[in-house]
């Protein structure tokens, strides 16, 4: 329910303004690499405005998405280790349950003397 009133409130307009944007800016521009000023033609690009606009946000996107995953690698490999402590300790309740058990089974339990 709420994923889909979020989609309806965020990426439906957002969809509309990309739409827009393209339609609007479809005129090819000359995006120049070089920031030194030379006339290579090697260090340029002619393409839509659009087209320039998008790459540039999904760069962006992609290259923070890598950050994010990138700085979230020490809480990861602390989760991992977290799960591998929590299995061995499960392992090592579910073998102490099996030796009371057999414990409680055998016939001659030991008695602890009373004080």
């Amino acid at each position: 329910m709420w994923r889909k009133l979020i989609l309806a409130i965020v990426v439906v307009p957002l969809g509309v303004v990309l739409v827009a944007l393209a339609v609007v800016n479809r005129k090819p521009v000359d995006l120049v690499l070089n920031p030194f000023g030379g006339s290579e033609p090697g260090l340029s690009a002619e393409a839509p405005l659009f087209l320039l606009l998008l790459g540039a946000f999904a760069l962006g996107l992609v290259v923070g998405g890598i950050a994010t995953w990138a700085g979230q690698g020490k809480w990861r490999q602390l989760a991992r280790e977290e799960a591998r402590e929590a299995r061995d300790w499960r392992r090592q309740a579910d073998r102490l349950e099996k030796e009371l058990e057999g414990l409680d089974a055998s016939p001659h339990r030991a008695r602890l003397p009373a004080d």
